[in-house]
């Protein structure tokens, strides 16, 4: 089972009084699932829109309201709430709070956790887009955000008045996303700069036509969200991605294997580590035509030309530079796994590479789970059972945390 940054975190989820508090009890649920533990803190306007038994529910945990700030655990029931918080998520946060925060007025158990908390605050503000825009709401926000508050959102869209503008509350997919990244920092990899590549290129043939192949992603985008859960500082150079990117990567869009090539060189001009999961075509063809080919002109003829060999050109910045300092590779073998997996550890310059037989119907491209092995530079070999590919992304990343704190890897 793979782990996350959530894996046991205490969180204190605030629920101010807005429509948009349906949108927490899913957060609730989704924190749960990622393995944080979740106390509930609901604003008396917020009950009047969902009960506390639903927070429990979901969570397992409990669900505060006023009521309970003068029941049998009295004044310092705000006090315990804040000192064990890991992180307190505010979501949603009307303006009559986000005022309350700012201002540091503490007449709800909610205002006196926030008050007394020292952990990081994220906030996901809700409220039509006129009260938003107001001044006083915008001075609150830059007051918060100054004192080091995370503020997500809010989002454009139709909202409870009927009007449509910037007011709708974050979606609860991507709050947990921030709320992932956030908890994240000061990994093992804190400081470190990995660069992923995903996705399969395309190389035009015509312009409504391309040579590409049929990488979905999904493992380079679960390299990208370990590097992440690790701590380090990820750029994503990702080709024909239809998948959600992480939050927290600096997501580089490209097409071609050129177009690749360059982004990756750029990028890892003192990167710590490539990790080239990417589905690179090795050929192209040689001369793309300027018109769409119509059939009725007759079977065209292709030629193709080799496409830039990018762990190539890797090598030899490397050389030049020292950087990046790790670079791991990825062979998708339909035959000879092992045999060409080391050749092409010694003809790249790889420290490492991960190699799997995409012949096999549970392992390779557009599955959710990979059959790998691992092989290094030093002719160490390591055969993984079939594994989810999020799980295959974080034993390839505690092999490059190892490698880059000087250890073994193995």
């Amino acid at each position: 089972m793979s782990t996350t940054p959530l894996d046991g975190r205490q969180i204190v989820l605030g629920v101010t009084g807005s429509i948009a508090a349906y949108k927490a009890a899913e957060l609730a649920s989704k924190l749960t699932q990622a393995g944080a533990q979740v106390e509930t803190i609901l604003t008396p306007d917020a009950t009047r829109f969902i009960a506390p038994l639903t927070f429990q529910s979901v969570t397992g945990q409990p669900a505060y309201a006023d009521a309970d700030l003068w029941g049998a655990q009295a004044h310092v029931l705000h006090v315990g709430l804040a000192r064990r918080a890991d992180l307190l998520v505010i979501a949603p946060v009307t303006a009559q709070t986000l005022a309350k925060l700012a201002h540091g007025l503490a007449d709800n158990l909610l205002s006196l956790t926030a008050l007394a908390a020292t952990c990081p605050l994220l906030l996901a503000p809700a409220m039509d887009a006129g009260m938003f825009a107001h001044p006083a709401t915008q001075a609150n926000l830059r007051l918060l955000q100054e004192r080091g508050a995370i503020v997500v959102g809010p989002e454009e869209g139709h909202l409870a008045s009927g009007l449509v503008g910037r007011g709708r509350m974050s979606d609860p997919q991507d709050l947990l996303g921030h709320i992932r990244y956030l908890l994240s920092r000061g990994g093992p990899l804190q400081g470190r700069k990995i660069v992923v590549t995903a996705g399969g290129t395309q190389e035009p043939v015509d312009p409504v036509r391309a040579l590409t192949n049929r990488s979905s992603g999904k493992q380079g985008l679960a390299l990208a969200e370990a590097a992440l859960d690790a701590g380090a500082d990820v750029v994503l150079v990702a080709a024909s991605i239809a998948l959600s990117i992480p939050i927290g990567v600096q997501h580089i869009p490209v097409r071609t294997a050129a177009e690749m090539a360059a982004a990756v060189l750029d990028a890892c001009a003192h990167a710590d580590a490539l990790l080239m999961a990417a589905a690179v075509a090795d050929f192209r063809p040689a001369q793309a035509a300027q018109q769409k080919l119509k059939k009725e002109r007759g079977l065209p003829s292709l030629a193709l030309e080799p496409a830039p060999d990018i762990l190539a050109a890797v090598a030899g910045q490397r050389r030049e530079t020292a950087y990046p300092r790790l670079v791991v590779g990825f062979a998708a073998e339909t035959e000879n796994l092992l045999a060409n997996a080391r050749a092409k550890v010694q003809s790249k310059f790889l420290d490492l590479i991960v190699a799997n037989d995409v012949s096999a119907s549970d392992s390779g491209f557009g599955v959710d789970t990979n059959r790998v092995t691992l092989l290094d530079a030093e002719g160490n070999v390591e055969a993984l059972p079939l594994l989810s590919k999020a799980q295959v992304a974080e034993r390839v990343l505690a092999w490059v945390t190892a490698r880059l704190s000087g250890g073994t890897g193995g």
